[in-house]
């Protein structure tokens, strides 16, 4: 067998379905990336041409994070009923047509509608491609590959991005928007793809075959066990995780282009600038996330993420940066961002048996989503009477130091082996640095 070559890194290990897992899952976050991205950039033509309000806009926004959160719970328990390659396949195809659907919207009702329907597909495609990437990737290596598919999220960003002024030029403003979201049709052809080339997870597979040796396929009570037992603190630790993570990211996310223009006084052009170096940091976050969780664990892979990025919060709304080293912390923010959130991927995954690990990290992603939405609702109440800038960072310091505070309540589990992951005794929840169940830890070798 011919020997990869040894520059490709972690990509040159992985066999060819790893391979062809990593990139179904990476173009599915990537291509509901772009269509979700798609509306945060017409909302100054929806406004103009449809009359909707500014609140309405954000009445919108808001319904897709909440449709994420149910979807990617209703998903994830799909995924581990019938299979993650066939939910997958399905969320993908919905986010498609409910971004094609916007196109033909006619006020704000509709695209309420639509929107959530879009956020559903996307927090289901989320904790899907979640739970397949980490259940077929090798414990060596699961950190860097399931954290690397979320660097999806700036390349479809990106491109939506680049389309935007390319239909613009072409298009007036009334008509350009309804172009742009019939184009969130394209990510349906990645469907076919995935059912032609990427096998079922084969965890997924010995786990159903067993269910239903034992008579318990399709149980209802495995959708409520990660509720009970030794599950609910688990359970409830990483909800809280993803609550503190996703509040303290969806507060800059939405809250910093207004801060630049109106506290920093940056016009159009030079807040570009911010948007490009932001991109390149969501595409390299994962990145380095993965290589440190691997290395010395997700704990303290987390821990220091969250650090960095309080610091560089704290940088940027109360120390009020120059133009120079605004670039450089836009590009840390976005590396922290995106981080963060891939780093979630491999770490629910490793905390839940094969049976439920679909609707956990639906829940525990979606949960997050929902929760941590409020936190931009809470910048703008205490904006009404203080600075933006201290709104800001009251709610996004506050957030990150609840994930902070969650992971030292979290097991470790770098390194565990997925397959030999079981129901959890009461009793094996009394050390947090230690998994608990029956999980059998391996080496960073991969070996026991």
């Amino acid at each position: 067998m011919r020997k990869r070559p040894a520059t490709l890194g972690w990509y040159g290990q992985l066999d060819a379905t790893e391979r062809r897992t990593f990139w179904a899952c990476f173009a599915g976050f990537g291509l509901d990336s772009m269509d979700s991205s798609i509306y945060a950039l017409v909302i100054p033509a929806l406004i103009a041409t449809l009359g909707l309000t500014r609140p309405e806009a954000g009445y919108l926004a808001t319904a897709a994070l909440v449709g994420a959160a149910v979807g990617g719970w209703g998903a994830g328990v799909a995924a581990d009923r019938i299979g993650r390659i066939r939910v997958l396949q399905w969320t993908i195809l919905w986010v498609a047509l409910c971004t094609f659907g916007s196109a033909f919207a006619t006020g704000f009702a509709p695209l309420a509608l639509l929107r959530f329907g879009q956020g559903m597909g996307y927090g289901g495609e989320a904790a899907v491609g979640a739970t397949l990437i980490s259940e077929v990737v090798r414990p060596a290596l699961r950190g860097r590959v399931a954290s690397a598919v979320s660097s999806g999220y700036a390349v479809g960003y990106a491109a939506a991005v680049a389309l935007f002024p390319v239909i613009a030029s072409l298009f007036p403003q009334e008509f350009g928007w309804r172009v742009f979201f019939a184009i969130g049709l394209v990510p349906a052809a990645a469907v076919f793809l995935i059912r032609r080339f990427v096998p079922e997870s084969g965890l997924y597979a010995e786990s159903a075959e067993s269910a239903e040796t034992a008579g318990r396929a399709g149980r209802p009570d495995a959708v409520w066990r990660i509720f009970t037992g030794a599950h609910r603190r688990t359970t409830l630790m990483a909800a809280t995780l993803s609550t503190g993570i996703f509040g303290g990211n969806y507060v800059m996310i939405i809250w910093l282009p207004t801060y630049l223009r109106t506290a920093l006084g940056f016009s159009t052009a030079t807040s570009a600038g911010y948007l490009a170096a932001n991109i390149a940091g969501s595409l390299v976050g994962p990145l380095l996330y993965g290589q440190m969780a691997d290395r010395v664990g997700r704990r303290a892979a987390f821990r220091a993420f969250l650090v960095l990025q309080a610091l560089n919060v704290g940088l940027y709304v109360f120390a009020a940066p120059g133009l120079g080293l605004l670039i450089g912390l836009s590009f840390a923010l976005g590396a922290c961002q995106n981080a963060l959130a891939s780093g979630m991927t491999p770490t629910f995954a490793e905390l839940f048996e094969t049976a439920v690990r679909g609707g956990a990290q639906g829940l525990c992603l979606g949960g997050g989503r929902g929760f941590g939405s409020m936190m931009p609702a809470l910048v703008g109440l205490i904006a009404a009477t203080a600075p933006l800038g201290t709104a800001m960072g009251l709610c996004a310091l506050s957030a990150y130091a609840v994930a902070f505070a969650a992971t030292l309540a979290l097991p470790e589990t770098t390194g565990v082996e997925l397959g030999s992951i079981s129901e959890p005794s009461p009793t094996s929840s009394d050390d947090p640095s230690r998994p608990w169940g029956s999980r059998q830890a391996v080496g960073r070798d991969g070996k026991q």
